[in-house]
């Protein structure tokens, strides 16, 4: 399938600007409250993808976002000096695949009225998260790097903290809708003009490295 120059930026905006929340936010969160800084990342997380499925209505391009983000993550583990083997790393790059899988299946399968109201964007978040922090645990078959439990159980963080993934979601993925209709409404008046076609088709890439600057910075300074 063939992605539009109009989708490839948009795709590129987002993932960048993911790429850079879970450097910035995750960092933040693992000072605070590390336990349940996934279960929030993951509503993060469906925000971007969210916003790529409603700006753009395509499986590539939003599967771009998901890949553009786990260049950031591996640029952001170049920088620490951490292997990609590392939990740190590898693990967080399957939770952003099983998260855009399990996204762009539920909202493949789930057409209609109901999903264009807020209320059934939300029930899609929702049950988004649910799915994605249930599988997530299967993460050790494919990294070789098994899950963090809940401390003095055998339960998993992602499982624990599922009811917090999915309370997050129900507000991300509505906003996730919002911001990427938005967007396309504007990259659409922007493909009107020439000249504003020129500004756009420079927007992205200049997103993608000005995040690429911010993450160095928060690594390096």
């Amino acid at each position: 399938m063939s992605i539009s120059r109009q989708h490839l930026g948009i795709a590129i905006m987002l993932g960048s600007v993911w790429g850079l929340s879970e450097a910035a936010l995750g960092m933040g969160l693992h000072k605070c409250a590390s336990v349940a800084s996934g279960s929030i990342m993951t509503g993060v997380a469906l925000f971007f993808i969210a916003a790529g499925w409603s700006a753009v209505r395509r499986v590539w391009p939003v599967l771009l976002v998901v890949a553009i983000s786990g260049a950031m993550k591996l640029f952001d583990a170049f920088l620490l000096s951490l292997p990609v083997r590392d939990g740190a790393v590898a693990n967080p790059i399957f939770a952003f695949v099983a998260e855009g899988a399990v996204f762009l299946v539920l909202a493949l399968m789930w057409k209609g009225s109901a999903v264009r109201k807020r209320a059934g964007q939300a029930v899609l978040g929702g049950a988004s998260a649910l799915v994605a922090v249930g599988l997530f645990p299967l993460v050790k078959f494919v990294t070789g790097i098994p899950a963090c439990v809940y401390a003095g159980t055998r339960i998993p963080l992602s499982w624990y903290f599922a009811p917090l993934a999915v309370a997050v979601s129900l507000f991300t993925v509505p906003l996730g809708y919002f911001a990427g209709e938005k967007l396309g409404s504007i990259a659409h008046e922007f493909d009107v003009s020439q000249r504003r076609r020129i500004i756009a088709n420079l927007v992205s890439p200049a997103t993608f490295v000005l995040c690429l600057i911010v993450v160095a910075l928060i690594r390096l300074i």
